[in-house]
């Protein structure tokens, strides 16, 4: 018999009550268990950055950390970016505005890894973002985008 236990996960202020395994890893606790598929499982083994979310306001490698070390710990995924009213986040609307994605499959662990760049102060020039960025890859290559969308988001957090 497979053993299992009672989380309560805070994620984009929300509860979720989930019931996993104790292996259950935070990626698939949120795609699974608790229905928010926009972090994305990649190489499932801390190589791509496609799991990027934030815990307690830092990023970290969703396919990396299980999810019962998550547990009391604020989560914010890709969904709980946006505003509640509904406006997106302005590195989101960098990304749209410099056309920072092709297939999109990485979009989600790329903003939030540039969200968190700007947030820690690695955004003052191309190569830091670039640095700071470089745990999250893009098989499609639009790696210039990226930086030019972090680079404006971080320049109107500054305004």
């Amino acid at each position: 018999m497979t053993r299992t236990i009672t989380l309560s996960l805070d994620i984009n202020d929300r509860r979720y009550d989930v019931d996993v395994e104790p292996r259950v890893t935070l990626l698939d606790a949120l795609r699974e268990h608790a229905g928010l598929t926009g972090t994305k499982k990649g190489c499932d083994q801390g190589q791509c950055g496609a799991c990027t979310c934030h815990v307690d306001g830092k990023r970290v490698l969703s396919c990396l950390m299980l999810a019962a070390q998550a547990e009391g710990r604020k989560i914010t995924t890709i969904e709980g970016l946006a505003t509640g009213g509904g406006d997106l986040h302005p590195v989101q609307v960098a990304f749209m505005e410099n056309d920072a994605f092709q297939c999109g499959y990485c979009t989600p662990g790329q903003i939030m890894s540039a969200v968190a760049c700007i947030r820690e102060g690695h955004a003052g020039s191309d190569e830091e973002i670039r640095e700071y960025m470089s745990g999250n890859l893009c098989r499609c290559g639009a790696y210039n985008n990226i930086v030019a969308a972090v680079r404006q988001a971080a320049e109107m957090a500054d305004a």
